[in-house]
């Protein structure tokens, strides 16, 4: 009944056989000295197509796994398929397993309308490590409520249901080889003919001994109609149990079973097949021909998962456990990152490119310092500089085997994994706060001596750690402290300061001015312009490029004006006024002043000075 007639007029095209699937992709891949093993069997009692008197089948079924001595067990995982949308639940030796994923396909059966198929998937590795080599039973995997419920599937011959069990194990006396399982749920039939199948993600060191595995579901012996499997164009064959024309015929190439009834699980070498240096194999499906009456007949054929065992030795480049530090207000981040080599069969080498990116711009590059064995690690550290065209919130890219280009160096057993995304968050400048500033005499064109620490007693000190002081605001990030803050000296005032006071998350920021005043100048009451350069000149202190357009008189004691001076000229004794005896020294005795200070704070001042030659 799953053979089908084609009749093709100008008035009438039969219905198209329509399916949809999930495509078979990369699932899981193991790199040691690893083989498999694969055991399973058929809930049918009979093939379906040549055997019309059963509908229901059976619920349970057994098979023995026997793995070679001196193996260890490193996976194993459990299939299970059957006609309907899924039996997600069934017993593994009595325990209960749930299916971790189950794949669907539909196929239009004609008149026998839309049937649905389904494969349901569960790692088993712990429970195979404690059962070990024994008998496995699968049980309560009933399919017959749908086949009861929907008799299509018994009309058309595609009632089945069966599973297999895959082992991964390691033997020591294995050569280095990669084990690739592929898994998925596709279909080929009547209407769609022909599949092809890559596969990436290989890396073929040698061929010697390579093999390829497939389980596929609802095949038939009876039905070799154009059924062909190839391999990079090569069809496959393992005579006498799988032909080049029937490869899905119901047999076991683990058991040379020849009634695994609708059910495929078979293996071949493909050492021809196949050339040192290959990264991908092409598989090819086909069904479809005329039979002995001329008329067109095709087999239903669901494709479950493929496995592939391939000499190789290559590393495997991933990045792992990292974490940063980074410092308030500072867009440099301290990042520690660790290489590892794990699922590997061979060393990292020495000087493998890693490279940093934010929204795909490379912003840093590093490279592996020694080469990393077989499953070993190695951390190193790398400070970057953020950009300011990026938010304090970002994701950081490492990819370890990039040149900085988006290219890899090294061959990897997976060049798929080699990048991780690590969030960043920066620790911005917090907001400026403004304190009162500090006022000190000036000691002349606006320059001052400041204990700049005085202002920490407007804040309250319990609540920091530290204090530190900076000139400009951008210096805070550029940590460039003042370094004599008891004594500073402002050259210009006003001047802005900035203060940081640390806390337990960051700092706070204090934003202060130096100024500074005039204070009132001390005037000596005497000096000796003897040119002994003590005491040379009427030094009155606090004047000179302090009031710098104060006005200075001196008179004797008769009234009489004798010298006139300023901030640029002193009084050295010097007669500058009148028409006798200028520039000369006045003779010893007492004289009198008047100094315009020019200040609206001050009024002028008067007194005397005694001049001793």
């Amino acid at each position: 009944m799953k053979s089908y007639t084609f009749c093709i007029t100008l008035f009438l095209l039969c219905i198209c056989n329509l399916a949809n699937a999930q495509n078979i992709e990369l699932f899981q891949q193991f790199n040691g000295r690893y083989d498999y093993l694969a055991i399973g069997n058929t809930l049918n009692p009979a093939e379906n197509n040549l055997d019309g008197s059963f509908c229901s089948i059976a619920t349970s079924a057994s098979a023995d796994l026997q793995l070679p001595a001196n193996t260890t067990i490193i996976s194993a995982y459990l299939f299970w398929s059957g006609s309907g949308s899924g039996d997600t639940n069934v017993l593994l030796n009595s325990t209960s397993i749930d299916a971790q994923d189950t794949f669907n396909v539909d196929y239009n059966a004609g008149s026998n309308g839309l049937l649905t198929y389904f494969s349901s998937y569960a790692d088993v590795t712990n429970l195979v490590l404690s059962e070990g080599n024994t008998s496995y039973t699968v049980s309560d995997l009933n399919v017959n409520d749908v086949l009861l419920s929907n008799f299509g599937y018994c009309n058309n011959r595609t009632n089945y249901a069966g599973w297999s069990l895959y082992v991964i194990y390691e033997d020591l006396n294995l050569p280095l080889n990669q084990i690739n399982l592929f898994l998925g749920l596709e279909i080929i039939n009547s209407e769609v003919q022909e599949k092809t199948i890559t596969l990436t993600n290989i890396d073929v060191l040698d061929n010697d001994n390579a093999k390829i595995g497939f389980l596929a579901w609802e095949g038939d012996n009876a039905l070799n109609y154009g059924e062909s499997l190839s391999i990079n164009g090569n069809v496959l064959s393992n005579p006498p149990l799988n032909l080049a024309n029937n490869a899905f015929n119901g047999t076991n190439s683990f058991t040379n079973a020849t009634n695994f009834y609708n059910a495929d699980l078979d293996v071949y070498n493909i050492e021809n097949n196949i050339s040192i240096g290959d990264t991908e194999v092409v598989i090819n499906l086909t069904t479809g021909g005329l039979d002995e009456f001329g008329f067109f007949r095709a087999d239903l054929i669901i494709l479950n998962n493929i496995i592939t065992v391939l000499n190789s030795q290559l590393p495997d480049a991933t990045v792992i456990d990292n974490f940063y530090t980074v410092t308030c207000g500072n867009r440099e981040i301290d990042l520690n990152y660790t290489i590892q080599n794990a699922n590997s069969t061979d060393i990292l080498p020495a000087n493998t490119p890693i490279a940093f990116y934010i929204d795909g711009n490379l912003i840093g590059q590093s490279n592996t310092i020694n080469d990393i064995d077989i499953n070993a690690t190695e951390t190193n550290q790398i400070t970057l500089n953020i950009p300011s065209i990026y938010p304090d919130d970002f994701i950081l890219e490492i990819v370890v085997d990039d040149n900085g280009n988006g290219l890899s160096t090294v061959t990897e057993t997976n060049e798929n994994n080699n990048n991780i995304f690590l969030t960043i968050n920066l620790i911005p400048l917090p907001e400026t706060s403004q304190i009162n500033g500090l006022l000190d005499c000036d000691q002349g064109f606006n320059t001052a001596i400041f204990n700049l620490t005085e202002v920490t007693n407007q804040i309250d000190q319990s609540m920091y750690s530290n204090f530190s002081f900076y000139e400009t605001y951008e210096a805070i990030t550029q940590n460039n402290p003042i370094t004599n803050t008891a004594n500073y000296v402002s050259n210009q005032t006003p001047q802005t300061i900035y203060m940081t006071a640390d806390n337990s998350n960051c700092f706070d920021i204090f934003e202060f001015e130096l100024n500074t005043e005039n204070c009132p100048p001390f005037i000596p009451q005497g000096f000796s312009p003897n040119d002994d350069n003590k005491n040379d000149f009427f030094n009155i202190q606090g004047l000179y490029d302090v009031f710098e357009n104060h006005e200075l008189l001196i008179y004797n004691r008769y009234g009489t004006l004798l010298f006139k001076g300023n901030n640029n000229l002193k009084w050295h004794g010097q007669i500058n006024q009148g028409v006798i005896n200028i520039n000369q020294i006045v003779p010893t005795g007492t004289y009198f002043y008047v100094l315009k200070l020019n200040d609206k704070n001050y009024k002028d001042l008067v007194g005397w000075v005694y001049l001793n030659k």
